[in-house]
């Protein structure tokens, strides 16, 4: 049996990984006072912890002065009430802020970690790729790393990031024609079987178009990204926008993009949605497919579509700061730099 983490052994091990994450939090918190961020602290407790379908949130009984209860949420993200802030006239603000998935656990997933999200009200979502390239560096410096690695796979943080368009990603690495497959944000799952068994790559005859799409990224295309340099997987189809606008240039994508280091996902960058109705119809077909699939669904935080009509144009990333300490590090797992992990 390993021992546990509070046993002194155990600790002396893990003891300058967790002080190379203060260091990191450290630097990262210098560099955001320098851009002129001013960090906030949103309340984990929330009305709704997000509205994307595989996500999974802990929900509890808020017990009001009446004695009646009302269930509430600690959040998957800060993201609903980041926004409602830039709604409020805040334009540069972030946050080191523990977040709850549930139904998440493993080397690279802890039911409680810390997200790192940050937004820049009025610029474009390109700048927060350069912002991540800052990240990258300044926790490899406080680490006191030259590469960030993980499972045998070396990134140098110091290189300038690829940046590849999804559709690049899953013809280069899969075979797949994927914006064949697209028309705006409508999608033709057959089209896509079809290519998936001229690929020769399994999929179930009642996957749908997302299913297939997160199967061949899984297997495909991310175990690829961030070897030698970080990759910026940039670009996304529309149908998997979450809350991001449309690019201007091609109706089928959004202005999405995710960070890898080592085939590990850091970060998920969005030029923010402040379209209220397209988020509200967005987060009802993603509530209706968690009801179908799981046999539940999140209220939605009225709240916040109504800030939507505030909120200025933004663009805004989370970046899960526990999987950059394992990266800058070398540690094998996540509960490895988290000081004290779920139990």
């Amino acid at each position: 049996m390993p021992r546990p983490f509070w046993h002194p052994d155990r600790h002396a091990d893990r003891r300058p990984a967790l002080l190379a994450r203060n260091r990191i939090q450290s630097a990262i918190r210098g560099w955001l006072a320098d851009e002129g961020f001013l960090e906030v602290d949103p309340c984990a407790l929330q009305i709704s912890p997000g509205n994307e379908a595989h996500l999974h949130a802990f929900s509890t009984q808020a017990i009001g002065n009446d004695g009646h209860p009302q269930t509430m949420y600690l959040h998957t993200s800060p993201e609903f009430a980041m926004k409602k802030l830039l709604a409020a006239g805040e334009t540069r603000i972030a946050t080191f802020s523990h977040v709850w998935r549930n139904r998440e656990r493993g080397p690279r997933h802890s039911p409680e970690f810390t997200m790192l999200e940050w937004y820049r009200a009025g610029e474009d979502y390109t700048v927060l790729m350069r912002d991540c390239a800052t990240i990258l560096q300044l926790a490899a410096q406080a680490a006191g790393a030259t590469l960030l690695r993980h499972n045998g796979v070396d990134c140098d943080p110091f290189a300038l990031p690829e940046r590849l368009s999804v559709a690049e990603a899953f013809a280069r690495f899969a075979g797949i024609d994927l914006l064949a497959t697209c028309d705006g944000a409508a999608t033709d799952a057959e089209a896509l079987r079809a290519q998936c068994a001229d690929a020769g790559f399994g999929v179930a005859d009642d996957d749908s178009w997302s299913d297939m799409v997160s199967k061949l990224l899984v297997a495909k295309v991310e175990p690829h990204l961030g070897h030698g340099r970080a990759t910026i997987l940039d670009r996304y189809p529309l149908a998997e926008a979450a809350l991001a606008r449309p690019t201007p240039d091609d109706p089928r994508l959004a202005e999405r993009f995710e960070l890898y280091a080592c085939g590990v996902e850091l970060a998920n960058g969005f030029g923010e949605l402040t379209d209220a109705s397209e988020q509200r119809r967005r987060f009802s077909a993603d509530m209706d497919l968690k009801e179908q699939l799981y046999g539940e669904r999140y209220p939605l935080d009225e709240d916040f579509l109504a800030a939507l009509d505030l909120m200025p144009p933004a663009s805004g990333i989370a970046l899960g700061f526990d999987r950059l300490v394992m990266l800058a590090t070398g540690a094998p797992k996540i509960d490895d730099v988290i000081w004290v992990p779920v139990g």
